[in-house]
């Protein structure tokens, strides 16, 4: 009877371990994509940063400036993804004799989670930007 059972959850546990390296990976990408997209807009705005620096405005305020854009289209794109996942979550747990049930602080500590990450990675970026000595992206053109 054990067997049968453990047969049953087999394909589940094959698919809880395959999700979670793809999650792995799949947060992997998108810190690098966020960082090199946090790059390029520093780059672009270099002028800018360097002015906002020269004029006397402090560097976590650059950094925050830099790191607002970025964290606005996560918390849309979290918005936009929280509805999708609690739907596909709901439909999945439907196939199981017992399941638990869904609730609202799941999905707002995977946000926080994501924010967080978000935050972090480009924040870094952000930093390293803040901190540039202003003369060098004045000079440069």
């Amino acid at each position: 009877m054990d067997e049968r059972y453990q047969q049953l959850y087999a394909a589940e546990e094959r698919v809880s371990n395959l999700s979670r390296y793809f999650a792995r990976l799949a947060i992997l990408i998108s810190c690098l994509g966020l960082l090199g997209l946090a790059t390029f807009s520093a780059e672009r705005r270099r002028k800018e940063i360097s002015i906002r620096k020269v004029i006397g405005q402090p560097a976590w305020h650059v950094a925050t400036m830099l790191s607002g854009e970025f964290t606005s289209l996560v918390i849309i794109a979290i918005l936009i993804g929280l509805p999708v996942a609690y739907y596909i979550s709901h439909n999945w747990l439907l196939n199981f004799a017992y399941r638990i049930p869904l609730q609202l602080w799941f999905f707002m500590t995977a946000g926080l989670i994501a924010v967080l990450i978000a935050v972090m990675t480009v924040g870094i970026r952000a930093l390293q930007a803040a901190y540039k000595n202003p003369i060098d992206g004045l000079r440069e053109e």
